[in-house]
């Protein structure tokens, strides 16, 4: 482990319901485990700044209890601030895969003028019986200390991993088992742990399940990584990671684990529509089992459009709020109207402008481009994630000619288009009264205009083992080995329940 590790937590975007993964653990005042089962977060990353975005769900009792996020540096109060839910729900359901809806137009109605067409859908610390060592006695170091909306928020260092853990247990926190061990190489490398205190009085709790306010912070660090093995000491078995990722004009894969592509282009049965969810988890599973221990890119696509679209694109407003306020670089401001863009390897003066007129566009200003990918891992995991840029790609788009599909799975690109689609199609059913009927073009209901894409959203959550892949798709599948009509047996993964 390097000591430019980056810090914390996925999702960027870990999403919610199997348990989900959580990059630092928790710690209570209590002796009840605690469990991470929903974590979303989002990384925004330019240069070396890395803005780290994170929703948590917790279940476990209601006393204070903590986050413990190893960070690779000292992070100050105006750092860390506290966002709203709903941006990780739009960037959860930009990336989700979707399903679509097309109905075979008219065989006899004018041909169209084009042979290729694109279809589109538009807390007080406990006294301690016992005498306990001073903290700089263990060799730790309160760093920092300060208060973001319902998080009282230290930063410690420490000489030793053992003396973290003494220091924690004597505050009073029921460390998980096994954590020393998994502490050790954040401590030999330097890393500072960023310890996220809540206040349950705070806090909605909802079935035993806290939901806390999301928590942003920034870092400038060499290394573009995310450390997940501190994780599983909270880990209630079998764990998925999304992490969603926007970077300028440049999407990401993982460095140091197998990268494969979600199949897509899929034309699926009616039956999918009632448990989309469930299909996706069953294509995502059988993924896996064929390519073990793979990270998958579910998506790819710049951040401001889609096609189709399961919601409103991502909007200025959003990128702003996880971080495009504090990324590095003068290129993020928009030039002025009466000035041109500036020369080829040359860049706009500064000052910067306020984030509040800073403004994110295509051209030669910042194009973001959203990349989600998705792990599913258990105690087995011995690294960390490294991530590195990574070329375009394109896939799951409706390129048809004479209703022929031109784009089967991800290809290498100049622009980045990708996108776990599939597609329910309902063939003509009306009078074909002309001589040369034109078969396999796809549009729109007769009447009336088409569903909005549905995003399977919350795959953490959702079921296993109610869909047979090869019922459910109208055709092979060779890149995981499944074949139309010939059953497979049903991976053995299933969620923790709610």
């Amino acid at each position: 482990m390097k000591t430019g590790l980056i810090a914390v937590i996925v999702a960027l975007l870990c999403a919610p319901t199997v348990a989900e993964a959580f990059c630092g653990f928790y710690v209570a005042g209590s002796d009840k485990q605690l469990v991470a089962d929903a974590t979303q977060v989002v990384l925004m990353r330019k240069g070396t700044r890395t803005v780290l975005s994170m929703q948590n769900n917790y279940k476990g009792p209601p006393e204070a209890f903590a986050m413990v996020i190893p960070v690779p540096t000292v992070l100050k109060e105006a750092d860390v601030k506290t966002l709203p839910k709903e941006v990780f729900a739009n960037i959860e359901r930009m990336g989700a895969p979707r399903l679509v809806e097309y109905w075979e137009q008219d065989p006899c109605a004018p041909e169209p003028q084009y042979e290729s067409r694109r279809m589109a859908s538009s807390v007080a610390r406990p006294a301690s019986a016992a005498p306990k060592k001073k903290a700089e006695d263990l060799g730790v170091t309160i760093e920092a200390q300060f208060t973001v909306g319902e998080y009282q928020i230290l930063i410690l260092s420490a000489k030793e991993s053992t003396g973290l853990d003494t220091w924690l247990r004597q505050e009073k926190y029921s460390i998980p088992k096994g954590a020393e061990p998994l502490l050790r190489p954040y401590v030999e490398s330097g890393m500072k742990f960023f310890v996220a205190k809540v206040d349950p009085k705070k806090v909605k709790f909802v079935d035993g399940r806290a939901e806390l306010s999301p928590l942003r912070f920034h870092y400038d660090t060499d290394q573009f990584a995310l450390p997940i093995r501190l994780g599983l000491a909270n880990s209630s078995g079998t764990q998925d990671l999304i992490v969603s990722i926007l970077a300028p004009s440049q999407r990401y894969e993982v460095a140091n684990y197998k990268n494969v592509t979600i199949p897509t282009n899929l034309d699926v049965e009616n039956s999918v529509r009632d448990k989309f969810g469930a299909f996706y988890a069953a294509l995502f599973d059988r993924t896996i089992e064929q390519n073990p221990g793979a990270v998958v890119t579910e998506y790819a696509w710049q951040a401001t459009n889609c096609d189709p679209c399961p919601g409103p694109v991502i909007s200025t407003n959003d990128l702003m709020t996880l971080g495009g306020d504090v990324l590095e670089g003068a290129q993020l401001a928009a030039p002025d109207k009466t000035t041109p863009p500036p020369p080829p390897g040359k860049q706009p003066a500064r000052p910067m402008p306020s984030p509040s007129k800073r403004r994110f566009s295509g051209g030669w200003g910042m194009d973001f481009v959203l990349t989600r990918l998705h792990a599913r891992y258990g105690k087995e995991i011995t690294n960390d994630l490294e991530f590195k840029a990574a070329p375009p790609i394109v896939g799951g788009r409706e390129f048809l000619t004479d209703g022929k599909k031109l784009e089967e799975g991800a290809k290498p690109a100049s622009v980045n288009n990708f996108q776990g689609r599939y597609a329910i199609r309902h063939k003509w059913t009306g009078k074909v009264a002309c001589k040369n009927p034109r078969r396999g073009r796809w549009g729109g209901p007769p009447n009336g205009q088409p569903p909005t894409p549905k995003p399977a959203l919350g795959l953490a959550f959702a079921p296993r083992g109610q869909v047979q892949l090869a019922r459910s798709i109208k055709g092979d599948v060779p890149e995981i080995g499944l074949k139309k009509g010939v059953l497979a047996p049903v991976p053995k993964l299933a969620p923790k329940k709610p």
